[in-house]
């Protein structure tokens, strides 16, 4: 058994939540099999903190400030391969599961898992395995048999938008003109119900509308049908 088999896991635990961030590094660095080597608050940080202990793992939350978690799984993808990501999050039905995923992150975890799943789950990642929450892969499967969200105009991505909409906001919008409810919405972009509602609400205000009838009749008339 070599010395990499025997010695601890060195990791670097990232939560831009400051009570969540120290009891995660109190409640790991009791275990006999991990050493936390570093903290961050942000992205950014995390980056910094990779660079200067080069740990085995990093527990990273997904929304911090400064370079959300993943832009920062894909920097620590490119610059430091070796580092397995694994995602701890309160969001299980996010668009951001499936990003990132791609961007490299190995382990996908929700923060009511307890310290002895957080750290199986970390030695797996670092032994090159993939874990996800149940959860997780639940909305994965569900996404999976979704029916697909009719494709954009072409040009679509380059249209100037009316009244402040985002880009999500539009796109919600088109496919609220199209007949789709907020289940069916949800389900296609991979979003959660509440996100949905959220971004629904804010296309209210921005268009005026008193209601779903209204925001339709103003995605024809702006052409976002």
């Amino acid at each position: 058994m070599s010395a990499q088999d025997t010695r601890p896991l060195r990791i670097v635990v990232a939560d831009d939540q400051a009570s969540v961030r120290e009891g995660l590094v109190l409640m790991l660095d009791l275990l006999p099999d991990i050493d936390v080597v570093g903290s961050a608050a942000n992205g950014q940080q995390a980056l910094d903190q990779v660079a200067e202990h080069h740990p085995d793992a990093i527990l990273l939350d997904l929304h911090m400030p400064v370079l959300n978690g993943t832009e920062a799984t894909r920097r620590l993808t490119a610059e430091h391969p070796g580092v397995a990501v694994v995602v701890l999050t309160t969001y299980a039905d996010d668009t951001s599961v499936l990003e990132t995923l791609r961007a490299g992150a190995r382990a996908y975890l929700t923060k009511d898992a307890d310290r002895l799943h957080i750290a199986r789950t970390l030695h797996s990642a670092v032994a090159g395995l993939s874990v996800l929450d149940p959860r997780v892969q639940a909305t994965l499967l569900a996404a999976a048999s979704a029916p697909t969200a009719p494709p954009p105009e072409p040009d679509a991505a380059d249209r100037p938008l009316p009244d402040g909409l985002t880009r999500r906001e539009a796109e919600i919008l088109t496919l609220m003109a199209r007949g789709m409810t907020n289940a069916e919405i949800a389900a296609a972009l991979f979003l959660s119900g509440n996100t949905v509602k959220t971004h629904i609400n804010r296309v209210f205000t921005k268009t005026a509308s008193r209601d779903r009838v209204a925001a339709i009749r103003y995605a024809r008339d702006h052409g976002l049908d």
